[in-house]
């Protein structure tokens, strides 16, 4: 398959592309983003646009693909609702649009996040504005959307966060983590997992539109 990947840069993001290049079954990886994310592989292929919210003129570049790996996202941490819209709505909105357009049928994988509000009519800012997201995308003609919403989420393989707080929570219980994540596997994932997990949905192997942890972490052991 061939895969678009946004917010290669991210902690989620930075997983999904390792094993995304592990995989015998991607073969191609095409990386879109405001900045290069650093790797050489013969499957990767980067295009670094500062403005992601246009992606004009990259209509020939975005067609034939089969899966778009949506890993783009910020903690909505001191943001106004106006601010963390633009960036979690509008963007990806208008990427899937984008995509709709250019690769008709392909799989849209969207992370959002434990706790999101389907109802987009709740009190806590951010869970509406994803479930927002996610209702707008799962009605979203012409691609085949799929949400991720997952838990606390180990870094591995030397991946970081690049929130200050969450490097400071993952430091503080880095050694508990594996622990933990036997005990609460609904819990707990890793970007391992989750990059795995989101390959397995684009073969195919999900029944379900919605992906909570537990979800994920089945799929990325099958």
């Amino acid at each position: 398959m061939k895969v678009i990947l946004f917010g290669a840069t991210g902690m989620v993001g930075r997983g999904v592309l390792r094993e995304c290049l592990r995989d015998a079954a991607v073969e191609s990886v095409l990386v879109i983003g405001r900045t290069t994310v650093g790797v050489t592989h013969p499957k990767l292929r980067e295009i670094v646009r500062a403005d992601l919210t246009d992606l004009g003129g990259l209509e020939g570049e975005l067609s034939g693909y089969d899966a778009c790996f949506f890993c783009l996202g910020v903690s909505s941490a001191g943001m106004k609702e106006a601010a963390y819209r633009e960036i979690t709505y509008d963007l990806t909105l208008s990427v899937a649009r984008t995509l709709a357009a250019s690769s008709p049928g392909l799989t849209f994988c969207y992370v959002s996040g434990q706790g999101t509000d389907s109802s987009a009519r709740g009190r806590v800012m951010w869970a509406r504005v994803k479930g927002e997201t996610e209702n707008a995308l799962l009605a979203l003609d012409g691609v085949d959307a799929y949400m991720f919403r997952p838990g606390l989420i180990q870094p591995l393989h030397g991946i970081t966060s690049k929130t200050r707080v969450y490097r400071m929570v993952y430091a503080a219980t880095g050694r508990l983590l594996p622990l933990l994540r036997k005990l609460a596997p609904r819990w707990i994932t890793t970007t391992e997992q989750v990059g795995l997990a989101m390959v397995a949905v684009a073969r195919g192997e999900s029944g379900v539109r919605v992906l909570e942890t537990a979800e994920i972490n089945r799929l990325a052991g099958a």
